[in-house]
């Protein structure tokens, strides 16, 4: 699985103009299943998640995790995070099919909610607009082919 995690002071996303999700302090983490990923991952990933030191502490280092700060999560699908640029349209085919990744994405969820942090997400496969405040900005790539 591959994921973009920004450090967030506020994240929401919309659907229609409806909000659908949305987190203070934390995280806006953007989530990828590739083909032939699997729960595993997924799980491997949520754990890394939860436990990744990013957050300032009372010295303004970055040595404290989103647990550490009560932080949450705003998880949102993007099978874009497998685009293959080899040419000048991007090409997607490596990433999982739709139902294997929706499955994924939402078992990414569950797995970073059971880590201790509080999540919302998007929906899969709908037109979202995302809003943000980047905090820093911190944005981290993650693959679990390198975990």
């Amino acid at each position: 699985m591959r994921a973009v995690l920004q450090r967030v002071t506020r994240a929401e996303v919309r659907v229609d103009g409806e909000l659908i999700g949305e987190t203070g302090k934390g995280f806006l983490i953007l989530v990828c299943a590739m083909a032939g990923d699997s729960e595993a991952e997924a799980a491997r990933l949520a754990a890394k998640v939860a436990k990744l030191r990013v957050f300032k502490d009372a010295v303004g280092k970055m040595n404290l995790s989103v647990r550490d700060i009560g932080g949450g999560a705003l998880v949102v699908s993007q099978f874009t995070l497998a685009a293959d640029l080899r040419g000048n349209r991007p090409g997607f085919s490596t990433a999982a099919p739709p139902a294997e990744g929706e499955r994924l994405y939402l078992h990414f969820s569950t797995c970073l909610a059971a880590e201790g942090v509080p999540v919302a997400n998007g929906s899969f496969g709908a037109d979202m607009a995302v809003s943000l405040v980047n905090d820093g900005p911190v944005t981290i790539w993650m693959d679990t082919d390198t975990l």
